[in-house]
């Protein structure tokens, strides 16, 4: 059974790197594809109007900016 170890062994390691690059390839375009959506449409029901946002900051000793910069403490 020479052929076993000479031809298939190393067929099915080919076919096995070649299936997790297939595999891996896949994954990492799904996962980095471009796309149009934001938090905003993906969340519409969570996010606050404005005034309840700058009121939750107050309450929490923050500064509101309307700019998207971080807290200062």
């Amino acid at each position: 059974m020479w052929w076993l170890d000479d031809i298939i062994v190393p067929a099915l390691l080919i076919s096995g790197v070649y299936c997790f690059a297939v595999m891996v390839g896949f994954r990492t375009r799904m996962l980095t594809r471009k796309t149009t959506r934001t938090a905003e449409s993906m969340y519409p029901l969570y996010a606050d109007s404005i005034q309840k946002q700058r009121k939750y900051a107050t309450e929490h000793d923050g500064t509101w900016k309307d700019d998207g910069g971080s807290k200062t403490l």
